[in-house]
C-alpha cells in the first residue's frame, strides 16, 4: 500500500513542477537522471554471480526499456498537462485491462464473460470520469486522456514482453535493466532537443525532481517487489488499489483538484474491474506502474 500511494504521489509532483514553467523534456530528465545511480546499483547488485544474458536477452531488455519507462512515461508527462491527477492514474491504473486485450490479440488467450464484465466495469468508470474533467475544462481533455492512455498501452506491452523473461532474469534486475536503459533514451531525446543548461532549474524544480525520483519511483519499485516475495502478486495488486484513491486525496489537498460525486462512482467502477480481473483463478498480475 505504501508503495502504491507513493507511486500515486507521481502526478502531483509532476503537476506542481509544471506551475514553474518547466517541459516535460526536461523534467523527465532531471527524474530518470536522479533514479539512474539507485537502479544502477541495483542492477550491479543483482548481476554478480547470476547467468549471464544472451543477446536475445539484451535485445528484449532493450526493447522492454524503451517502451515501458521511456516512451510510456515520457507520454504520461505529457499527458498530465492537460488533465487531472486523478483521471491520469485511474487511466493508468487499466494497465491490467489493456494486457488483457494483448494477450487475446497477440497470444491468442481466450477472453471469457469473465474478463468482459471486468473490461465493462473499467472502462466505464474512466468514461465517468472522464466526463468530470471535460465538464471542468473542455480544452485538452481528450488529448490528455489520449497521451496517457497510450502511455497505458505502451506499459502493459511491457508487461506482456517481460512476462516471458522475469522469472528467469530476475524481477529486480530486470527493472533495474530497463530503467538504465530507459535512462539513455531519455537523456538521448533531451540532449536533442533541449541545451544542457535547461537542467539548471530553479530550486524547486529541483527538489520536486528529487522527490519524484526518490521517493515517487525507486522506493515504490521496490516496495511493489518486496510485496509481491512476501504475499504474492495477487495480494499485491489488490493493496495496491488504493492508488486511485490516494491520487484523489493527494489532488484534492495539494493540487485543489475538486472531488464529484461522478468521480468517486468512477473510480470505484474502475477499481472493481481490475479486482474482478486480479480474482480471476490463474491471472497474471502485472506490477504497479513506474511512469
Amino acid at each position: 500500500m505504501a508503495g502504491s500511494v507513493l507511486f500515486s504521489g507521481k502526478a502531483i509532483v509532476v503537476k506542481l513542477a509544471y506551475r514553474h514553467g518547466v517541459d516535460a523534456e526536461t523534467l523527465l530528465a532531471l527524474r530518470m537522471l536522479m533514479a539512474a545511480p539507485f537502479f544502477a546499483a541495483a542492477l550491479w547488485s543483482t548481476s554478480r554471480g547470476a547467468p549471464r544474458l544472451s543477446a536475445r536477452d539484451h535485445a528484449a531488455l532493450l526493447l522492454i526499456g524503451l517502451l515501458g519507462y521511456y516512451v510510456a512515461s515520457y507520454l504520461d508527462f505529457l499527458g498530465l498537462r492537460y488533465i487531472t491527477a486523478a483521471l491520469e492514474r485511474l487511466i493508468l491504473y487499466l494497465s491490467p485491462t489493456l494486457v488483457l486485450l494483448f494477450s487475446a490479440l497477440l497470444l491468442h488467450k481466450p477472453v471469457t464473460r469473465f474478463d468482459l464484465a471486468a473490461l465493462l466495469l473499467a472502462y466505464g468508470g474512466i468514461v465517468l470520469v472522464f466526463w468530470h474533467d471535460v465538464r471542468l475544462q473542455a480544452d485538452g481533455v481528450a488529448l490528455g486522456a489520449a497521451l496517457v492512455f497510450a502511455s497505458a498501452a505502451c506499459y502493459a506491452g511491457y508487461l506482456v514482453i517481460a512476462g516471458e523473461h522475469v522469472r528467469r532474469i530476475g524481477a529486480i534486475r530486470l527493472t533495474a535493466y530497463a530503467m538504465c536503459i530507459a535512462t539513455v533514451g531519455v537523456c538521448v531525446q533531451f540532449a536533442a532537443l533541449r541545451p544542457l543548461s535547461m537542467l539548471a532549474q530553479p530550486a524547486p524544480v529541483l527538489w520536486l525532481s528529487l522527490v519524484n525520483a526518490v521517493l515517487c519511483t525507486v522506493l515504490p519499485v521496490f516496495a511493489t517487489m518486496m510485496a509481491v516475495a512476501r504475499i504474492g502478486a495477487g495480494s499485491a495488486a489488490v493493496a495496491g488499489m488504493v492508488g486511485p484513491v490516494a491520487t484523489i486525496a493527494l489532488g484534492y489537498v495539494f493540487l485543489g483538484e475538486p472531488v464529484s460525486g461522478g468521480q468517486l462512482a468512477g473510480t470505484a467502477l474502475v477499481l472493481a474491474g481490475v479486482f474482478v480481473l486480479s480474482r480471476k483463478p490463474g491471472a497474471t498480475h502485472p506490477k504497479e506502474k513506474a511512469t
